[in-house]
């Protein structure tokens, strides 16, 4: 069961931060990242992850969806220096898009700071930070 949970987390991870069209694509960043799975594994964990394809072909978590719409309509930037990650988004969507953001539950952010259109978001380390602004910039470009 703990493998199933760490696959499961790693597979949201990679599905936010990356353009992944294929289970096999995601088979490959699994062994990548040392998971021993085989497609149809990796085709139950997207069932059971309700895991959907943008109309790009691109996955995403279902629970992403209205975090996607957000992002790619109302954010303009993202930048980051070191923990810290500043969205900047039309004059008047920040609060929105951090309410959004915040109901993501994205690993690592521990909150956020909105104004009219600009978004602190304060994350527990670099690492998260960087998956973070990886994970916004894929949705706004998407």
């Amino acid at each position: 069961m703990k493998k199933r949970n760490k696959r499961h987390e790693a597979i949201c991870d990679i599905v936010r931060t990356e353009n992944i069209k294929t289970q096999h694509s995601l088979v490959e960043r699994l062994i990548e990242r040392g998971f021993n799975c085989t497609q149809a594994t990796v085709s139950r964990d997207i069932a059971e992850l309700d895991l959907r394809k943008l109309p790009e072909g691109i996955y995403v978590l279902a629970e992403d969806l209205h975090l996607q719409r957000m992002v790619s309509n109302l954010v303009v930037d993202v930048c980051r220096s070191n923990n810290l990650v500043i969205v900047k988004a039309t004059p008047g969507s920040a609060p929105a898009v951090a309410a959004a953001l915040d109901a993501a539950d994205l690993s690592g952010v521990l909150g956020s700071i909105a104004g009219d259109d600009t978004l602190l978001v304060i994350v527990d380390n670099e690492e998260n930070a960087l998956s973070f602004e990886r994970a916004v910039n894929k949705l706004r470009l998407v």
